[in-house]
């Protein structure tokens, strides 16, 4: 399991840390994990030209220690000073102590160019360290270290962040003005939320995480958490001896219409291939369902008479015909789990989802989202994480936010919000979201509880994805068929 903690869960960590150790060690820690990473990039260390952009703070005072060892190395080092004033004061000395260059930067006006001196910094860098701000940062980067990262830009140089971005907000993965985007973020002690949630996320390159010895001060459950294949592993339902179709779990589909009968034939798909004992179709959708699997259990309706099931997906191309939300409302009523999707989601009524007494998973990407919560859809981009948790404790609903970053969050407080580490951007095919309602409907059948439905369903439903496109576009049709070799593959891992 990946953990992330917020800003004030790892400021008490470390204090607690720091008590117990001599002073200064738990930044030598950080700096050596930092010049690591960095020469790892470099390659070659010696005769390597080295920028440091420091800001105040320990932040900047990694990225000095850190390029004191870099040019111990043979490293050409210049450290920038955005505040001269504020420089961390041992990690200055460490610098100059052995030979490093060190440049002031007075604050630059909005606008105004920082002059031949700094041109002459950046010409021809091998590798920039980002210590400009560290996570406590808010609001985006100031103009004069704006200024800087424009004359980065211009010199093409790689540039490692130092425990995060600088710009990003390290609790909640947003992006609130100017940042900078790192090829690679060394972080440490823990991961911080911000560098595993777009839009934050995406500026932080490949990560590197640095055991500094924070692991005994950490609360047993983080603010965000992402599954990996053991955890899935774990999770994943398994026939017994006694199993029978029904004990496997029966899933129920209301999906489809004349318009969209697609919709319906890749819904029963990924339930048929998410391990479900059998799968009751109910829709207009029939034909096309059963030319395409024919083991489907098909019914006209009302979904109160297709038969028992375990549990219920509904939404996928239904459309707005009449009839639609009478059927959500009957399924709706009930005493099962219900995953609702798609026009599902654009016909729910909140205090109805709100009196049911069994679970209820809600599966949209940020349009659905931004209407579920009257706000624009640019605000569910970019507060992705805030807007999974307001959608599920306003609908008292586990939900799974699709897109660039799937997130899981359940209404209640204490649990922390999944982070889904697989997928790939062919994602962003029609159809793909009804083989994930149909997979993860098949999870809940079997008896899954709702937050762990939704995170194996999209961890399978993105590694399926991965696995297929391997750099060239998919299709959702091809995702059934791609589920049962992730699923080997997961539980062999």
């Amino acid at each position: 399991m990946r953990s992330a903690y917020g800003v004030e869960t790892v400021r008490r960590a470390e204090a607690a840390l720091m008590a117990e150790l001599p002073d200064g060690v738990l930044m030598q820690r950080a700096a050596a994990g930092l010049a690591a990473a960095a020469a790892g990039l470099l390659g070659r260390v010696y005769g390597r030209r080295v920028v440091l952009l420091v800001g105040s703070g320990d932040n900047g005072g990694d990225a000095l220690y850190a390029g004191a060892r870099l040019a111990r190395r043979g490293a050409r080092v210049t450290a920038v000073l955005l505040r001269p004033d504020r420089a961390h004061e041992g990690g200055l000395a460490a610098l100059w102590a052995v030979g490093g260059r060190v440049v002031p930067m007075e604050e630059v006006a909005e606008g105004r160019e920082t002059g031949a001196l700094l041109l002459r910094v950046f010409h021809r860098v091998d590798l920039v360290l980002d210590g400009i701000v560290g996570i406590g940062g808010s609001g985006g980067l100031r103009p004069s270290a704006a200024a800087v990262m424009r004359l980065v830009r211009d010199a093409r140089a790689p540039v490692l962040a130092v425990d995060l971005p600088s710009g990003v907000e390290a609790d909640t993965g947003e992006v609130r003005g100017e940042a900078v985007a790192a090829d690679a973020t060394v972080t440490f002690g823990t991961y911080k939320p911000g560098l595993l949630v777009d839009p934050a996320a995406e500026r932080a390159g490949a990560l590197r995480l640095v055991d500094i010895g924070l692991g005994p001060y950490l609360p047993e459950v983080p603010e965000l958490e992402a599954l990996q294949h053991a955890d899935v592993a774990a999770l994943l339902p398994e026939p017994t001896a006694e199993s029978d179709k029904y004990r496997r779990g029966v899933v129920g589909v209301v999906a489809g219409s004349e318009r969209y009968p697609g919709a319906a034939v890749l819904a029963v798909g990924g339930a048929l291939r998410g391990g479900a004992g059998a799968v009751r179709y109910v829709g207009p959708a029939a034909r096309a369902v059963i030319a395409r699997y024919p083991e489907t259990l098909v019914h006209p309706g009302p979904p109160g008479k297709a038969g028992r099931v375990q549990a219920w997906v509904v939404g996928p191309g239904l459309g707005d015909g009449p009839g639609a939300e009478e059927v959500l409302e009957q399924v709706l009523a009930t005493d099962v789990p219900v995953l609702v999707d798609a026009d599902g989601l654009r016909l729910l009524d909140r205090v109805r989802v709100r009196r049911r007494s069994a679970p209820t998973l809600l599966t949209p990407h940020a349009g659905e989202a931004a209407a579920l919560l009257g706000v624009d859809r640019a605000e569910v981009e970019a507060r992705r994480l805030a807007s999974v948790r307001s959608l599920a404790a306003a609908y008292g609903a586990t939900t799974l936010l699709k897109g660039s970053t799937t997130l899981v969050a359940a209404p209640a407080d204490e649990h922390p919000v999944r982070l889904n580490p697989t997928g790939t951007a062919w994602l962003a095919t029609a159809g793909s979201g009804d083989v994930l309602s149909g997979l993860t409907g098949a999870l809940l059948a079997a008896g899954l509880v709702a937050r762990d439905a939704a995170s194996v369903g999209a961890y399978l439903h993105g590694l399926a994805a991965r696995t297929l496109a391997a750099g060239a576009p998919i299709t959702a049709h091809e995702l059934p068929d791609a589920l049962p070799a992730v699923w080997r593959d997961v539980r062999a891992a």
